[in-house]
C-alpha cells in the first residue's frame, strides 16, 4: 500500500467529520430555536442560558472540515495517479 493512500483515507475522514458537524450544528439550532418557541416571554429565555455549542460554529467549522478534506483526498488521489 502506497504512503499517498493515507491522504485519501484522511481527506475522507476529514469530509466524514465535517459533514458530522454541519448535521450536529443544523440539531442544536432546531434545539434552540424549539426551546425559544415553547418560552411564553424572550425576556425569561434571555435570563436563562441554554448550555449548547453555537450552531453557526459547528456549521462553518464542518464546511472548513469538508473542503479541507476534499483538498487533501484529491492531493492524494493526484499523487497515487501520477
Amino acid at each position: 500500500m502506497s504512503d499517498w493512500y493515507i491522504l485519501i483515507i484522511v481527506g475522507g475522514v476529514l469530509a466524514f467529520l465535517g459533514i458530522i458537524g454541519i448535521v450536529w450544528g443544523i440539531w442544536e439550532e432546531k434545539r434552540i430555536f424549539d426551546a425559544l418557541s415553547k418560552k411564553p416571554d424572550l425576556r425569561e429565555f434571555s435570563l436563562k442560558h441554554i448550555e449548547s455549542p453555537q450552531p453557526g460554529a459547528l456549521k462553518t467549522g464542518g464546511w472548513i472540515a469538508i473542503a479541507i478534506g476534499v483538498i487533501v483526498a484529491v492531493v492524494g488521489i493526484i499523487l497515487t495517479v501520477s
